[in-house]
């Protein structure tokens, strides 16, 4: 990869770190195609605990990573993750906690509420974000339906949405499945 290569810092979903198989296929196959991706673990997770640290510790964690990432990398650079890591890097974009400011977000199924709880929305921030995102959604969601999903989008004037049919939380259509290779190839050719 070049010195211009897209940077994606990814954080990980709430129940499991950046060891976890789905964070790793999605590394290799975006660091196959050109894009640096950098995980990390959130401080619970790094310390073997299951319940997630309260916000403010999580967004000055992913705050942290952004800033020693930024520090030695000279192209673009983007904030992203799986679920509660892309929830938490809106939250430190909206605000203005990343210096550099990220060329945009990726956001691997936004969790826009809490399954069975439409009235839970975690979307109140996500107006004051400014730069581009890019958020990717299963239609079998249950942090989110296809309705909701759009009317969000619509009120998001930077942000685009690639659905996938049948797709879960895990943006996979059947047990056992990786996330799709174009999917990822999609989230590379946006980035670039």
């Amino acid at each position: 990869m070049s010195d211009q290569s897209p940077v994606l810092v990814l954080a990980h979903g709430a129940g499991a770190g950046s060891s976890h198989p789905w964070m790793r296929h999605v590394a290799s196959e975006l660091e196959a195609h050109g894009v640096r991706v950098v995980t990390f673990d959130f401080p619970y997770m790094a310390e073997g605990r299951k319940i997630p640290d309260k916000g403010q510790v999580l967004e000055a964690a992913f705050a942290e990573q952004w800033a020693r990432v930024a520090a030695t990398t000279t192209g673009p650079i983007y904030a992203g993750g799986k679920s509660m890591g892309g929830r938490i890097a809106s939250q430190v974009a909206a605000k203005g906690g990343f210096s550099p400011v990220p060329a945009g977000l990726v956001f691997f199924g936004y969790p826009l509420h809490p399954p069975g709880k439409p009235e839970m929305r975690r979307d109140r921030h996500l107006p004051d974000i400014t730069i581009p995102m890019l958020f990717l959604h299963g239609t079998k969601d249950p942090f989110g339906s296809r309705e909701e999903m759009r009317e969000l989008i619509d009120e998001l004037p930077t942000s685009s949405l690639t659905f996938v049919e049948g797709g879960d939380h895990s943006l996979v259509a059947g047990r056992g499945k990786p996330i799709s290779v174009e999917l990822l190839d999609q989230v590379r050719r946006w980035m670039k």
